[in-house]
């Protein structure tokens, strides 16, 4: 650990620092916009010293001075992102290219990877975050559809969140404990998913957030800039710290028309993510414009944009719009509303802004789709669906339904899914499979069972799970289906990669809206067209299902329920507040920082593995019951690359030490490579580390001894992860010479000593006959970067700058 005087030097230059940028955000602004911003309007009912006023007049201010530069109409994003720069005046801002520094509203984190953020954020010596910040405990809730044995023979909401709080005691205490002494506000067990609770309460147009988990962008259907990160760039910003971003290239996604009949926002994104594919979105902001937006309600919104990760966007948002305003209102949030009507410039795109591309969609004539298997871009317009089943020979039989987490379980969504359900019901008709309903927050669940909703799911035969993500993450205890036999399930989720949904491999999983997949599960067979097939009712004539129908909010107003939140104490008593973490604990493990770098390159490294085809955070590093470990390093550095494909032998979690010649796991290889001193690598394929904002792929190799990871090419978000740990993630200069590399090779990375932006590395390689080969690398790091190399990560880095002052 970091000697004393270290820290405390570190300690007060960030509080000066997070000090300095408090008060260029409340800098006076001009007089009219002072007297537009009069009335002092909280950014949350939590957060009564914190204002939107602020907010806006440091984003005007800003604002004015990149327009006098750059002289030419912005986009949204533009705006959004750039009224956020911490130094406006000097900053390079080329599209694409420049590395912003951003000064964000606010922090959130979901429990799985807030752990390893505030263990981070502890060693940074701090007294408090620089930022309002929450946790949301929405990730370690399994999930169950089926009685259990370990829940007294009972299964669904109660049951699970029982189990979970008693599972997981030990870390939710932590949590809990590390919020109230570094004032980060705390959402418990049963609250809700981050994202709907962000939604609810805390989202703004116009505002910036960064959140530790990929489906952050939920929040850019109110408006606002929601990106996801790791937890290292959290830390940074509850420092008080500039977070850094390359300035984002902007798609425009032109919106005509009106849905109708089936056709839900849901299937906007999965045309968008058929059209763009899974990385088509990269280093991009997507922003939809036009006059179908004012078509979807402001939870549709939010289902466009938390599903825009899929493309590997930054974030996707939508502008300020009278559907935002009413959403704001039915939630309490009116002062809100009335400061964005009076900002309403500034929260859509200047006439004649210009795109990087644009893609147009008629909403009039776009189909319901079903996306999937095993990859969130593969999409079917309803119409074809049945027919790609049969041609791929997927199978038709469904075996379970499951609808809700944070992308599809607004009040809308569940009124929509009700609809069907109730005429299913009035038919004599109930699911003819396991059918599985997860409200996103309290609110949503108090609200659509005041209003009868969920009586309708159970008596359809469905099962309400806890107020948490559940299967969509991974954590589904499910026990009708044998692992490795091939199946099929729909959810109304966002990812459905290979084992995500209940760990196993041969379960395809497809995606499609809560209306559609309500349908399928009364049906219980893929085949079915609810736009064109009959049911057959219970007296044995057909029944025709009507398109479904759902209020965008409720009429008799939401029902906060049950009040989950525990707000952190004032700052004067926080200092006797203890923060415990057993050294004998096998869930949460205090971290020791990495080595720097040793001065040298690297020479003669072991392939640990090269990967062959997709390998996304979810291969690299598991969720469902590794979850657990999120707070233990050492512990969840078992699961590392266990789901990815040897392209040696075709296997999963089986690779052969080059110095021993042993098959053995990849993480028992990659300690014992460690243990030996031996360097190693990683090889890879395309977008490398999509999908989930997942920190631990990055730090468990550097904890294992890993140095760089070489691939065709990085999804955004892990690329920096790797950066902030001191990894080297790399690309093949040409993408052919993955094809040169044998996992049996020894691998030198030449270069490293005059390391600069922009300038080539050299890859060596030493093949086992002794011929060599070698030839370029390319790297995207900037100047700060290579300082978080040399220095061992991006906290080391920091703590060495502000220790010398």
């Amino acid at each position: 650990m970091r000697n004393s005087s270290a820290r405390l030097l570190l300690q007060q230059h960030l509080v000066q620092a997070g000090l300095r940028a408090t008060l260029r955000q409340a800098a006076a602004p001009l007089a009219a916009i002072s007297t537009r911003f009069a009335s002092s309007v909280p950014l949350s009912k939590f957060e009564a010293g914190e204002t939107l006023n602020d907010r806006y007049a440091a984003m005007e201010k800003r604002l004015a001075v990149v327009r006098k530069r750059l002289n030419r109409p912005l986009t949204l994003a533009e705006k959004v992102v750039y009224g956020h720069l911490d130094d406006p005046e000097n900053q390079e801002i080329v599209r694409g290219v420049s590395y912003l520094k951003l000064r964000p509203d606010r922090v959130a984190m979901q429990d799985a990877t807030a752990q390893m953020a505030m263990l981070q954020f502890i060693s940074s010596g701090l007294p408090k975050t620089m930022v309002p910040s929450t946790i949301h405990c929405d990730h370690l809730i399994e999930g169950t559809t089926s009685p259990q044995a370990d829940r007294e023979n009972s299964c669904g909401a109660d049951a699970d969140l029982a189990h979970a709080n008693k599972n997981n005691k030990e870390v939710y205490n932590f949590l809990a404990s590390a919020g109230a002494k570094y004032g980060v506000g705390f959402w418990k067990p049963g609250s809700g998913i981050i994202h709907q609770i962000v939604l609810e309460n805390y989202a703004f147009p116009g505002g910036m957030m960064i959140g530790t988990d990929s489906h952050t962008p939920n929040a850019g259907g109110l408006g606002m800039c929601a990106v996801g990160v790791g937890g290292a760039d959290a830390v940074d910003v509850m420092a008080g710290l500039p977070w850094e971003l390359k300035a984002p290239k902007v798609i425009g996604v032109k919106l005509t028309g009106s849905l109708s009949k089936w056709t839900s926002p849901k299937d906007v994104i999965l045309k968008v993510a058929g059209i763009l594919t899974v990385k088509g979105g990269t280093g991009a902001i997507v922003e939809y414009f036009g006059p179908g937006v004012d078509a979807l309600s402001c939870t549709g919104m939010a289902t466009i944009c938390n599903m825009g990760a899929e493309i590997g966007a930054t974030t996707s948002m939508f502008p300020y719009n009278g559907r935002m305003r009413d959403y704001l209102k039915a939630t309490g949030r009116d002062g809100i509303a009335a400061l964005a009507d009076g900002f309403a410039a500034n929260l859509r795109a200047d006439e004649g802004a210009e795109y990087d591309q644009v893609i147009e969609i008629d909403l009039t004539t776009l189909e319901p789709h079903v996306n999937g298997p095993f990859t969130p871009d593969l999409a079917h317009p309803l119409s074809k669906f049945a027919e790609a089943l049969r041609k791929n020979g997927w199978p038709t039989e469904l075996k379970a339904g499951l609808i809700g987490s944070c992308t599809n379980s607004s009040y809308e969504d569940m009124q929509r899914a009700a609809s069907v359900a109730r005429q299913a019901l009035a038919a004599g008709i109930k699911s003819k499979v396991p059918f599985a309903i997860s409200p996103g927050s309290e609110q949503i669940r108090a609200t659509i069972a005041r209003d009868g909703l969920l009586e309708v799911f159970e008596k359809v035969g469905g099962t309400v799970l806890a107020n948490a993500c559940g299967p969509c993450i991974g954590q589904w205890k499910r026990t009708d289906v044998a692992k490795g036999e091939a199946n099929s399930i729909i959810t109304s989720f966002n990812r459905n990669f290979a084992a995500r949904n209940d760990s196993n491999p041969a379960t395809h999983a497809f995606v499609a809206s809560p209306e559609i997949v309500t349908a399928f599960a009364i049906a219980g067979d893929l085949t079915f067209n609810p736009e064109r097939d009959a049911l057959v009712g219970a007296d044995g004539k057909e029944v025709k299902l009507e398109s479904p129908y759902g209020d965008e909010l409720p009429a008799q107003g939401f029902d906060p329920g049950v009040d989950t939140y525990q707000a952190p104490p004032a700052e004067g008593s926080r200092s006797g507040v203890k923060v415990d973490v057993d050294p004998a604990s096998t869930r949460l493990q205090l971290l020791e920082p990495f080595k720097a770098w040793d001065g040298k390159d690297i020479t003669d490294a072991a392939i640990l593995i090269k990967v062959k085809g997709k390998c996304t955070t979810d291969h690299i590093s598991m969720a469902g019951p590794w979850l657990k470990y999120r707070g233990h390093l050492d512990n969840i550095s078992n699961n590392m690359l266990i789901g990815a494909v040897n392209s040696a032998n075709d296997k999963v979690n089986s690779v052969v030490n080059v110095d021993s010649g042993k098959e053995d796991a990849v993480p028992a290889t990659a300690r014992a490579y460690k243990a030996a001193g031996v360097k190693w690598v990683v090889v890879g394929d395309e977008n490398y580390g999509e999908g989930s904002s997942r920190e631990h792929a990055a730090l468990e190799p550097r904890h294992l001894g890993g140095v760089a990871v070489i691939v065709k090419s990085f999804a955004r978000i892990h690329e920096t992860n790797l950066k902030k740990q001191g990894m080297l993630p790399l690309t093949f200069a040409d993408p052919a010479d993955y094809d040169k590399i044998a996992p049996t090779d020894r691998l030198s990375i030449l270069g490293l000593t005059d390391f600069q932006p922009g300038k080539q590395l050299t890859l060596k390689g030493k093949r086992t006959d002794g011929s060599t080969y070698s030839f370029p690398l390319n790297q995207t790091f900037n100047e700060g970067q290579i300082a978080w190399f040399k220095a061992g990560s991006a906290l080391n880095a920091m703590a060495a700058q502000f220790a010398k002052k």
